[in-house]
C-alpha cells in the first residue's frame, strides 16, 4: 500500500471542509470560589453566563425570549473552596447547547452559584433544593449565592482557552419591610409545613389595614386575600403623590414612557380612594409563601411541596383574622388574582369552597390541561412538535398581541433544564411540575414530559387530571361541589394572552354554561386583543387596569356580601364613614 503523506492528510481534509477538526481546540472554563465566599464546601447548580451586552451584570439578562444572553448549568455537590470545577463542550446550555457552539466575539463572562440546602422530608427522602432566603426565589439575587465580577473575555474561532473565573462576592440579605401605620408584616412558623419539610418552614403576609382600624374597636372586618407571586411588600399603595424628581422609565411591555410615574400616581390613588367615605372597609393582604421550588406554592396541597392549602387556609388566614379582627367567617372572605394568583384564587376556591365565598380569577395558569397551553396533555404525544409525518414545527409559549412569537416550549424547558434538573430550575414548567406531579423515587416531582425530548408521559398526566385539572374537577364533582360554589367563580382573561391562557378558560366557559342544579351563576369576561394579564376592566388599557386590582372587584364582593351573608351577620360594624 502506498504510504500517504501528513501533507496529503490535511490537503485532503481541508478540500472536505473539515478545518475545524484540525484548528479546533478544546473549550473549557475554570471556575472556583475562594474562602472570602464561603468557608464550607456548597451544593448547589453551577451557572456560567456570557453577554455581549454591557448594560447590566449577565445574570439580569437570561430569558427565553429574543434578548436573552447564554448560559450554562451543572450541579455541584461539595464544591469546596479553591476547588476548580472545569466546563467544558459537554455541558448543557441556552440557547446554545455548547460552549463550542458560541459564535466568535467578545463577551462578558461571569459564574453564579445558586446554593442548595439539605432537606429531610417527612416523606422519608433526602432532597438538595434552594432554600427561599427573603428575595422570592431569584436564583440570580438570593442572598447567600456566590458570583464572580464579570469582566471580558475573547471567544476565537477555534474555542475558548486559559479562562478563569473566579466568585468572590456574596449576595447580601434583603432588608425586611418596616411596619408603616397602615401596613404590617406577618411571619409565622407553620406546623404543617415544618412536619412536611423536617425543618422550620415559614408563612408571611402584607396586611393593609382599613381606614379606622384603631378608632373602631368594635369592628370587624372581611377579608380580601390577594394571591400572586412573591410580594416584597404590599403592592400599589402610596400615601404620597409621585416623586417629583423621579425618572421616567420607558415599558417596553406596553410601549409607554414614563409608566413608573403612572405607578406611582396609581397607587396614590388607591390611597385616597382607600379613605374615601363610601369605601368599604376591608383587610387586604398579600400572602408569602415561597417554597424551595418557586416564588410561590400555589396555594394547594402538593406531594412534592406539602400542605400549603391547608397551612394558609387553617393556619396563616385564622391568625391574620385574630390579630386584625377579621370576621373568621367563609361568607367573609373573597380571593382574588392574576396569573399564577388567577389560577390560586379559583383553585382555593375549589378546594376549600365553604371557606370563601367568591374568586375572581384574572388570566389564570391553564385551567384545563387539555389546554396546558397549547398542549393537551392527555392526547399529545409530544409537546414540543405538533405531530406531523413529514414536518418538525415548534409549539410556540411567548406571542404577543399580534400573534408574534417571541419563544417556543422548548426554548424555554430547555432554559429551565440549564438553570436546574429535577424540577429545581424555580421557573415556570418546573413548578407546575413541582405542584401538580406525584412524588418520585427519589423524592422530586415526576416528569409530566421528557425535558429534553418533550414525550409526554400519560401515566402523570392522569394524576394532574385528578387531582389538579380544575375544569376536570368541577365536572367530576359538581354534584358536590355546585352548591357551594354557585354565584362564586368569576374568570378574566384576554383573548390574546401571551401564554395562550384563554384556550383553557374556553373550555371551562363551556363547562360553566353548561352546568344545571345548580347553574354556577358567575360570569367568564374576555377582553379583545387584550393580553396578559387583563383582569376584566373594559375601560382601561391593561397597563391600567393591572395597577388596580385592590380596587376593582369591590363592587361585586359588596353585591355578593348582600346576597349572600347569613342571617345575623355582622354587615354594619365595618361599613362606618
Amino acid at each position: 500500500m502506498k504510504k500517504i503523506t501528513v501533507p496529503i492528510i490535511v490537503g485532503f481534509l481541508l478540500l472536505m471542509g473539515c478545518q475545524k477538526i484540525i484548528d479546533k481546540q478544546t473549550t473549557s472554563i475554570n471556575v472556583s470560589f475562594g474562602k472570602d465566599a464561603s468557608s464550607e464546601p456548597l451544593d448547589g447548580r453551577l451557572l456560567l453566563l456570557f453577554s455581549t451586552d454591557d448594560s447590566k451584570e449577565p445574570r439580569f439578562q437570561i430569558n427565553d425570549g429574543l434578548h436573552t444572553q447564554l448560559i450554562f448549568g451543572m450541579n455541584v455537590n461539595g464544591m469546596s473552596p479553591d476547588s476548580i470545577i472545569t466546563f467544558d463542550e459537554t455541558i448543557f446550555g441556552f440557547p446554545y447547547t455548547s460552549l463550542d457552539k458560541i459564535p466568535p466575539g467578545e463577551y462578558n463572562v461571569q459564574a453564579l452559584l445558586h446554593v442548595y440546602e439539605t432537606f429531610d422530608l417527612t416523606t422519608g427522602h433526602t432532597v438538595k433544593l434552594p432554600m427561599d432566603n427573603g428575595e422570592g426565589q431569584q436564583w440570580h439575587s438570593s442572598p447567600g449565592n456566590i458570583y464572580s465580577k464579570p469582566f471580558k473575555i475573547r471567544v476565537a474561532s477555534n474555542g475558548i482557552e486559559n479562562v478563569e473565573v473566579v466568585m468572590s462576592e456574596v449576595i447580601p440579605p434583603i432588608p425586611v419591610p418596616e411596619d408603616t401605620e397602615w401596613i404590617k408584616h406577618i411571619k409565622i412558623k407553620s406546623e404543617k409545613l415544618s412536619d412536611f419539610w423536617g425543618r422550620d418552614m415559614y408563612l408571611g403576609a402584607h396586611v393593609l389595614l382599613p381606614k379606622g382600624f384603631d378608632e373602631h374597636p368594635e369592628a370587624k372586618y372581611p377579608l380580601m386575600v390577594f394571591h400572586g407571586h412573591f410580594p416584597d411588600d404590599f403592592g400599589g399603595f402610596r400615601t404620597s403623590p409621585p416623586d417629583p424628581n423621579l425618572k421616567p422609565e420607558y415599558s417596553e411591555r406596553f410601549d409607554l414612557e414614563g409608566y413608573n410615574l403612572i405607578q406611582q400616581q396609581e397607587a396614590y390613588d388607591f390611597y385616597k380612594r382607600w379613605n374615601e367615605p363610601d369605601f368599604p372597609r376591608f383587610i387586604i393582604i398579600e400572602i408569602q409563601h415561597p417554597t424551595p421550588y418557586y416564588d410561590d406554592s400555589y396555594a394547594v396541597n402538593s406531594a412534592s411541596q406539602g400542605p400549603y392549602g391547608d397551612a394558609i387556609t387553617y393556619e396563616l388566614i385564622p391568625y391574620i383574622e385574630k390579630q386584625f379582627r377579621g370576621m373568621g367567617e367563609g361568607w367573609s372572605r373573597f380571593l382574588y388574582g392574576g396569573s399564577t394568583g388567577g389560577w390560586e384564587a379559583l383553585a382555593v376556591q375549589v378546594k376549600y369552597p365553604e371557606e370563601y365565598n367568591g374568586c375572581f380569577a384574572a388570566c389564570p395558569d391553564p385551567i384545563d390541561f387539555r389546554a396546558y397551553c397549547l398542549t393537551n396533555i392527555y392526547e399529545d404525544e409530544n409537546a414540543y412538535y405538533y405531530k406531523s409525518e413529514h414536518k418538525k414545527l415548534e409549539v410556540p409559549a411567548h406571542r404577543d398581541y399580534l400573534g408574534n412569537i417571541q419563544s417556543t416550549l422548548r426554548e424555554g424547558n430547555h432554559l429551565e433544564l440549564v438553570l436546574g434538573d429535577k424540577s429545581r430550575s424555580g421557573q415556570q414548567w418546573d413548578i407546575w411540575e413541582a405542584t401538580y406531579s406525584p412524588q418520585g423515587e427519589d423524592g422530586y416531582p415526576v416528569r409530566l414530559w421528557d425535558k429534553m425530548t418533550g414525550k409526554i408521559d400519560h401515566d402523570v398526566a392522569e394524576y394532574w387530571k385528578e387531582n389538579y385539572d380544575l375544569r376536570y374537577i368541577l365536572e367530576r364533582d359538581w354534584d358536590k361541589l355546585g352548591e357551594n360554589l354557585k354565584g362564586k367563580i368569576h374568570i378574566y382573561c384576554g383573548d390574546m394572552d401571551n401564554y395562550y391562557l384563554n384556550n383553557a378558560v374556553y373550555l371551562m366557559e363551556d363547562f360553566l354554561e353548561s352546568t344545571v342544579d345548580p347553574y354556577y351563576d358567575g360570569e367568564v369576561v374576555y377582553g379583545d386583543r387584550a393580553e396578559h394579564c387583563w383582569n376584566g376592566d373594559p375601560e382601561q388599557p391593561n397597563a391600567i387596569s393591572r395597577l388596580r386590582y385592590n380596587s376593582m372587584y369591590v363592587p361585586k364582593i359588596m353585591e355578593r356580601i348582600e346576597e349572600s351573608a347569613p342571617l345575623g351577620a355582622d354587615l354594619t360594624s365595618w361599613r362606618y364613614k
